[in-house]
């Protein structure tokens, strides 16, 4: 089927949203800083803002979130002043529980505090722990860019410049919607190409449902500050995820010798393929065994589903570089995209070949809904669903997940995980096709 290339609007089409799948940008920038090692994320924000994320991640990862603020409110942002709030809240925080020892103070702003205009930024000269700040504010941009702004400001702000290269050093700048165990495959693949491999963010180690001492109280990363003070000798650079674009230009600027290699994502035959012989080239190493059985695994699984998603149309809510991989997958074995409804607007959406991609929320999707074999979006979906005649199948991808146990350890990723999305989506079908 021939799309013509559609031209998509930078902005929502309406001033509100009505059952909104977007999140905010301090979301993202939390999210991220749980996934450095000994990290103190701090929300520059009043309690009620920093309540509702911790709640957020509380309930989607089953886990107990690392998640402090500032308690400002409408008052106190113009009486005190924003340093005075960020210091306040770090001594506070640091004396009642001598037992914390931060490595890093990862502050992100909020509309509140951003509205006020707070200098975030001189604040790092007060505090002896080291500091990182961000700018988020929850009215620009989306979950997506605040993950990507948190990375820059990272590697901006403590990455040390380098004219020397560790030839097997590897870096992995993954997209907001990687969980965990994803984040884990990918570097185990490199890691079996000879490569060093790190993660920026890392929640690998964090978020991945493992029951450890102090849980919840720090950022468990598997990635430190030291390690992101040195990345600057880095030989490779891999960006998954369009979004992650404006932070490998920050590295980049660190060491213009540095080779970056970039993925849409990590999704499907040909991107597999890409990436594979990408790391190929660069360590003249063959790929494990046990890969390429699971590519041959991945192309009979293409064979197996082909029948029942090749005669299904989908409809796709979710983050830009989320919804990019789904789309292409399911097309590559026949599937039709009837409608993509973004978070928020990324020109990889461009890209997408469906019948409508627009920036939206769940009530435009909810029109789309109704013509769809199955519906692949959040949780929210589910009760939209519930309310129609026809019996539409749902697939919960994307934040948040309230409904299902174990999200942190779902992987859609590399040849393995796409073969497990593959038979899950065809599942489905096939319980509404045949029983529904």
């Amino acid at each position: 089927m021939e799309y013509e290339k559609i031209e998509l609007s930078k902005h929502e089409h309406k001033p509100l949203q009505v059952n909104p799948i977007k999140h905010s940008q301090p979301m993202g920038a939390a999210l991220a800083f749980m996934g450095i090692k000994n990290c103190m994320p701090l929300m520059h924000a009043s309690q009620g803002c920093a309540s509702y994320t911790k709640v957020f991640y509380t309930r989607h990862f089953n886990e107990p979130i690392a998640m402090y603020n500032t308690s400002v409110s409408d008052i106190t942002a113009i009486l005190d002043g924003g340093d005075y709030s960020i210091l306040m809240a770090i001594e506070n925080i640091t004396k009642k529980n001598s037992a914390l020892k931060p490595e890093l103070i990862g502050l992100h702003t909020t509309g509140l505090t951003e509205t006020k205009g707070d200098d975030v930024r001189s604040v790092g000269v007060h505090v002896e722990i080291p500091y990182c700040y961000v700018n988020t504010p929850d009215y620009e941009g989306g979950m997506e860019s605040g993950w990507a702004l948190c990375v820059k400001a990272l590697i901006e702000q403590h990455t040390l410049k380098s004219t020397q290269q560790k030839a097997n050093k590897l870096l992995l700048l993954p997209h907001v919607s990687m969980q965990p165990a994803e984040v884990e495959k990918i570097k185990e693949c490199c890691e079996g190409f000879g490569f060093e491999t790190l993660c920026l963010p890392d929640l690998s180690t964090s978020l991945d449902g493992y029951l450890s001492e102090g849980q919840g109280k720090l950022g468990t990363g598997a990635i430190s500050i030291e390690d992101i003070r040195d990345l600057g000798d880095c030989a490779t650079l891999i960006t998954i995820g369009t979004s992650m674009k404006i932070a490998a230009k920050a590295l980049l600027a660190k060491n213009e010798n540095i080779k970056h290699l970039h993925f849409n994502h990590l999704m499907g035959l040909q991107m597999n393929d890409n990436f594979v012989a990408s790391l190929i080239e660069i360590r003249q190493i063959q790929p494990k065994p046990l890969l390429k059985r699971w590519r041959g695994r991945l192309q009979d699984a293409m064979l197996d589903s082909h029948f029942l998603i090749g005669s299904s149309t989908f409809v796709i809510t979710g983050e830009p570089d989320m919804c990019v991989g789904m789309c292409e997958l399911l097309q590559s074995v026949g599937g039709t995209i009837n409608a993509v409804i973004s978070t928020t607007y990324s020109k990889v959406l461009e890209d997408i070949k469906a019948e409508n991609v627009f920036v939206g929320d769940l009530e435009d999707a909810q029109v789309h809904f109704k013509n769809a074999d199955m519906v692949i979006s959040n949780f929210h979906a589910e009760r939209i669903l519930h309310s129609q005649e026809k019996h539409t199948a749902l697939l919960l991808r994307g934040f948040p997940n309230y409904e299902e146990l174990g999200n942190q350890l779902k992987n859609d990723q590399l040849y393995e995980g796409s073969t497990y999305f593959l038979f899950e989506v065809a599942n489905k079908l096939r319980e509404v096709k045949h029983h529904g």
